[in-house]
């Protein structure tokens, strides 16, 4: 245990019980403790491999590379359609969780094997996910956007993709370009 992240499993609202019986479980499986995000992130060797966090209706374990675990018990959720690699296992109390702990400690030692094996997860390439015709429209009008949003990360791009295209009327898609092409054309990503 790192004593650092004690302050993660005191300061809980919720989910205070399952978080502590997670941490446990988790330990166990002989990661080490970091705190990441705000939340305990257990790795091997620098390496990601699950991170403990909750929410409202329930407190999960993410699973970094979940996408390329067998999920033998169906447990594991992609949170969005969006996320490509990660997947929640959720628990609803600690009595779920104590039931499903030798299932929970499986998953993780399935995960350890996946990183040590070196797996990586393919991921769809920005050009992959769709440019709502507003953008692509404001690219070809405004000068040096197309350049400034070429030279963004893959993941600064996507995000800008993923917030523009999913607004549902085209009013709302063009209100989100107007205000972004400035952050845009810094070069700067969506949260920066």
């Amino acid at each position: 245990m790192n004593p650092a992240i004690d302050f993660y499993f005191v300061k809980a609202k919720n989910w205070q019980e399952e978080l502590k019986q997670l941490r446990l479980i988790v330990l166990d499986c002989g990661l080490n403790e970091e705190l990441k995000w705000g939340v305990p992130c257990y790795t091997l060797h620098g390496s990601n491999i699950v991170l403990i966090h909750t929410f409202k209706d329930y407190c999960a374990l993410l699973f970094f590379k979940g996408v390329l675990l067998a999920d033998s018990n169906s447990v594991l959720v992609q949170q969005t359609k969006n996320v490509q690699a990660a997947r929640q296992m959720r628990f609803t109390s600690l009595k779920e969780l104590v039931k499903r702990k030798a299932v929970i400690k499986a998953y993780i030692h399935e995960a350890i094997e996946v990183e040590k094996a070196g797996l990586k997860v393919q991921l769809k390439h920005t050009k992959e996910f769709d440019s709502p015709e507003e953008f692509d429209r404001r690219l070809a009008k405004t000068a040096g956007l197309k350049t400034a949003f070429e030279a963004l990360t893959p993941g600064r791009q996507r995000a800008y993709l993923l917030y523009f295209s999913a607004a549902k009327q085209s009013k709302t898609r063009e209100a989100r370009i107007d205000k972004f092409v400035p952050s845009i054309l810094n070069g700067k990503g969506l949260d920066d």
